[in-house]
């Protein structure tokens, strides 16, 4: 017997062993072993089981580890899949797919000494006065953990140790799990009633679930390796036979893929709830996908409520980066064992075990956040779009402002659009004002932060005790240091960006490579050094020392990522939040979406086109998104909501859309741009980046990559190559960047091309490419 192992060696192949006797048997696809390798033993995971090897002098494999196999068939499926499409390693997508905390050789059980109260037969032995009180202590309280017993019977170890000398209790070593959220108080909730448009959306995504439903016409021309029907065996897993190929991708193009267009507020969680019920109901799992960490605590509490009790009872696992790595190991455990069946978290989620899935959800499907930045540079939606085919389940693509790709498929015919275009209990949408601060500036002899409209809303929600949300989507104090007597402006020494101010700190910070430096008291210019420099911009830290001068009396908080250092900052503010302990809420993006607080009715934006101006095809979309999303968390309650938009360009067309909440009419003058340009969803995207310390080099390197692509090029009829060209961000880290940028409709073939174009590419030893297919930033 033979297995075929990837090793967590980026080698970029995989390596046959022979499979000793006494494990045979044992050993399946996606079992984890421990391999010879050279002078070396290291950890791999089978991913085939071939008759025969083309090596004659195999080594065998030393030993299994864990007790059961780790990847799935299915997820290593998927694993292949994204190395193949996403131009990376296989070994790479299989270290994604599986999480550090769980590949390491010696299972991270954390035990704790448990005691047991035995059977005696007859009068048992004698006791002293305290031993009885201990023993009938431990006796109500049924098996309990050693220390809480020793606390609660405010005992001594010696004593425990005398009754299991006497035969009277058990003290044994258990696995102790962590729960990140154990030791919330979770009650139980009911199903809630829909109104009809939450109706019609459950009915067809459970029929779609039952297999009654309407598939769609063929696979969207927007899938991440769907331009081809052919590409799909390609991408099937080795070890997998030839029949069950056959079976998997004949499935692949019938299960369903929905786009949930619901403005916010409209209950579009209520129908995931449900729709996850009836998943439970026929014996499936189901994955929640959220896209910042700080959703996922109101997201797995509402979860919770409803899944933690009664017939569908079932546990809830979590996962997402602000886990330890034992509670990661733990509750990855409580997935791969069955015992949760629900599945809740960030975008490494959409590889949990669930087995079988009946059902994927991405809650705020547009979100960037949903893609990775490092190698494998997935989309957590698109993979959950082609784990939900491969294994004949149903993805839900929430939003109430979807991305351009998705509401492109609708179009197409390609997925199955659901619309609740009115608020839960009829509620009214926020009446939305725009303010034009150039006209306040005039006014004003200045620009205030606050326009003095807003100023007054706020104060008039005080009054009342109602709560405010404040977004503006850059932190810390001001944007740069600038002497305006010399000109001089605090650039950081590694990136081509000044640096920014954080007050509180006193210090110079800069938001990409971590660069600090204390904040001078006079121009640091040794030729100047006027005394008269100035903090020029404004971040999340000096909206909230304005706040704290204008309302003295107002309880303020700011959430942004200098404010939430530990994991449960995110839970403390949020709670005191929603406990009316806070009256106004500042933050960046973290407080734009998915967050329900009825007592909120006035939210401020106080930099609306901040993003509008970023060199970006995506501007228009992102601000559009942005706005729509924070001008949600307003009116969620019985108190009407207001919004005010502060802008310097009031009219933009991304602007005035969000204002009416007016996604249709954004979509149709957007898509029109990008098909005129033949930018996404009209085409597709890959992005090459090639860095390095000399840029003379890395300019060289670029040239030379793109006379490479240049000699096949031709195949690509409807291929655009553009660059090379300095990156919008030229120089990160002390590291210069150049782009090339190509276009095209034939992304999987494109991927092929790539992965074989980085194979035989010989660069200098300090430069370095990466490939991103479908970049969502193209800085």
């Amino acid at each position: 017997m033979i297995a075929r192992v990837t090793l967590e060696l980026a080698l970029g192949k995989e390596f046959d062993y022979l499979i000793p006797d006494e494990m045979e048997g044992l050993v399946e696809v996606g079992t984890r072993v421990k391999v010879p390798f050279a002078r070396r033993q290291v950890l791999g995971c089978v991913t085939a089981l071939p008759e025969s090897s083309p090596h004659p002098h195999l080594r065998p494999l030393i030993k299994i580890v864990g007790r059961q196999s780790f990847v799935s068939p299915k997820i290593l499926q998927l694993a292949r899949w994204m190395g193949e499409y996403y131009c990376c390693p296989p070994e790479i997508a299989l270290k994604t797919v599986l999480p550090e905390a769980v590949r390491k050789e010696k299972e991270g059980w954390r035990e704790q000494l448990s005691v047991r109260v035995l059977t005696v037969n007859g009068a048992g032995p004698k006791l002293s006065k305290r031993q009885a009180q201990v023993l009938e202590i431990a006796r109500q309280r049924g098996e309990l953990p050693l220390q809480e017993l020793l606390q609660s019977a405010d005992t001594t170890a010696q004593t425990l140790r005398r009754l299991e000398d006497k035969g009277l209790i058990a003290i044994t070593p258990q696995i102790s799990e962590r729960d990140p959220y154990g030791r919330e108080t979770i009650l139980p909730t009911q199903s809630l009633t829909f109104n009809p448009d939450q109706q019609r959306a459950f009915e067809d995504i459970t029929a779609a679930m039952s297999g009654t439903g309407v598939p769609p016409k063929s696979l969207p021309d927007t899938l991440p390796g769907a331009e081809l029907k052919s590409d799909v065996p390609s991408a099937l897993a080795a070890g997998i036979g030839r029949d069950a190929q056959s079976k998997q991708a004949g499935g692949l193009f019938h299960s369903n893929v929905f786009l949930l267009h619901g403005v916010t507020g409209s209950g579009k969680t209520e129908v995931y709830l449900q729709a996850i019920a009836r998943s439970l109901q026929q014996g499936k799992g189901a994955i929640v996908l959220v896209p910042e960490i700080s959703l996922t605590p109101q997201t797995v509490e509402r979860f919770k409520a409803r899944f933690s009790s009664g017939p569908l009872q079932t546990l809830v696992a979590v996962l997402h980066s602000h886990l330890s790595a034992g509670e990661r190991h733990d509750e990855w455990h409580k997935i791969r064992q069955g015992r949760a069946r629900i599945v809740i978290g960030a975008r490494s989620a959409v590889f949990a075990p669930v087995d079988p899935l009946g059902l994927i959800i991405v809650d705020e499907e547009h979100e960037n956040s949903y893609k990775q930045e490092e190698s494998p540079r997935y989309h957590a939606r698109d993979v959950a779009v082609v784990r939900a085919r491969m294994e004949n389940a149903v993805v839900v693509l929430g939003s109430a402002t979807p991305s351009m790709e998705s509401f492109y498929n609708v179009e197409k015919g390609k997925y199955r659009l659901l619309e609740m275009p009115i608020r839960a209990d009829h509620k009214k949408m926020p009446v939305v004002r725009v303010v034009d601060m150039r006209q306040v500036a005039r006014k004003e002899k200045g620009t205030p932060i606050l326009s003095p409209d807003l100023k007054e809303a706020i104060l008039k929600r005080l009054e009342r005790g109602e709560q405010t949300l404040l977004f503006l989507n850059r932190r810390g104090f001001a944007t740069s240091l600038q002497c305006p007597l010399c000109g001089y402006v605090a650039q950081c020494p590694n990136c081509s960006l000044s640096l920014t101010y954080h007050r509180q700190a006193g210090k110079l910070r800069c938001h990409i490579c971590g660069h600090e430096a204390i904040a001078p008291a006079v121009c640091p210019d040794p030729k100047c050094r006027n005394p008269a420099i100035r903090y020029a911009g404004l971040g999340t830290e000096k909206v909230e020392a304005t706040l704290a001068k204008l309302f003295p009396r107002a309880r303020i908080r700011r959430m942004d990522s200098d404010t939430l250092k530990r994991k449960e900052d995110y839970r403390r503010i949020l709670g005191d939040f929603r406990t009316g302990k806070i009256d106004l809420l500042v933050g960046t993006q973290m407080i734009a979406k998915g967050l329900h607080f009825p007592n909120v009715t006035l939210v401020g934006i106080i930099y609306a086109d901040l993003s509008l101006h970023m060199p970006d095809f995506r501007a228009g979309e992102r601000t559009f998104q942005l706005l729509t999303q924070v001008a949600g968390r307003a009116g969620r309650g019985d108190v009407e909501g207001e919004v005010f938009v502060q802008a310097f360009t009031p009219f933009h067309p991304a602007i005035q859309y969000a204002r009416r909440h007016d996604f249709a009419g954004f979509y149709e003058q957007e898509i029109e741009f990008r098909r005129q340009l033949n930018y996404p969803p009209a085409s597709r995207i890959a992005l090459l980046l090639l860095k390095g310390r000399n840029e003379e080099k890395v300019n060289f390197s670029a040239a030379h990559v793109r006379h490479e692509i240049e000699k096949w090029s031709g195949a690509f009829p409807d291929m655009i190559l553009a660059g090379p060209a300095p990156a919008p961000l030229a120089r990160t880290e002390s590291k210069y960047r150049f782009h090339i940028m190509l276009r095209t409709r034939q992304m999987t073939r494109l991927s092929q091309r790539l992965a074989g174009l980085i194979a035989s590419l010989t660069l200098p030893e300090e430069v370095a490419m990466t490939v991103d297919i479908d970049p969502v930033n193209l800085m």
